[in-house]
């Protein structure tokens, strides 16, 4: 029938986890959320915005890290970055608009090139 509007109520439902409900907050309800996916997992440790590997404590992490209402799009911005730019297996580090502000897309292209 009707789709839950609140976090906890998403969660009791069948198969669904933090980051469908994540998800359907933030796009469906316009409520701001963090989604923590394989990317943005991985960006927020590429980033230094979460050390953890537990995607509840990388949610916690970038909740305290990114202004509220901007949580929503900073999650989409990240899968979105994750899978065009900052991908697992070969990172676009040279063309990163991120790369200034990226500890391991310096320490990648410095061990790549010892010129840097």
């Amino acid at each position: 029938g009707e789709v839950p509007d609140s976090m906890e109520a998403l969660v009791e439902l069948p198969g669904v986890g933090r980051k469908t409900a994540s998800v359907v907050l933030g796009t469906w309800f316009g409520q701001p959320a963090v989604t923590v996916d394989t990317h943005v997992k991985r960006l927020a440790g590429r980033l230094d915005l979460s050390r953890e590997s537990d995607p509840d404590k990388i949610e916690r992490d970038l909740r305290a890290a990114l202004p509220r209402g901007e949580w929503t799009f900073a999650s989409h911005a990240l899968i979105w970055h994750g899978r065009r730019i900052c991908t697992a297996r070969k990172p676009d580090c040279p063309r990163c608009p991120l790369l200034e502000e990226c500890p391991w897309g310096h320490s990648s292209l410095a061990s790549k090139n010892t010129d840097l």
